[in-house]
């Protein structure tokens, strides 16, 4: 498998995984998948701050700007809280917000330390879709 269809594979995951957990977030409890079936507080912890992070390390890895990675993850953590606002039988919390923000920033901060240390014998490559225009 070629750089090319990894990237492609990756991307499509991390956009994915946002239309997941934006879809869970906005549809009605009942429909909410669940661990367990009565969740302790920490397993809905772990889901908010797991979601997030899994999404933010995605993300991080596909694209190489973390400013627009940043928006991109902890944006949607906050505007996906904001919109429970007008869904039914849901109920935006602060906590819920902040839960994910630190759930999106670890899986940012792991994605790059994880490239730093995988790519740090390597030279700068292009980007995968710049390499047909250099060669």
């Amino acid at each position: 498998m070629g750089i090319d269809t990894r990237h492609k594979l990756a991307s499509m995951t991390a956009w994915a995984c946002l239309l997941f957990v934006a879809s869970v977030t906005l549809s009605p409890a009942y429909l909410r998948p669940r661990l367990l079936e009565n969740e302790p507080a920490w397993i809905i912890i772990l889901e908010h701050v797991g979601a997030f992070a899994l999404m933010g390390f995605l993300f991080s890895v596909v694209y190489s700007r973390t400013t627009l990675v940043c928006l991109l993850v902890l944006g949607s953590a906050v505007i996906l809280e904001f919109l429970q606002l007008i869904a039914p039988d849901r109920d935006p919390r602060v906590i819920d917000a902040v839960q994910k923000l630190i759930g999106g920033g670890a899986g940012i901060i792991a994605a790059r330390i994880t490239c730093a240390l995988i790519f740090a014998d390597s030279g700068p490559a292009p980007a995968p879709a710049m390499e047909k225009e250099i060669n």
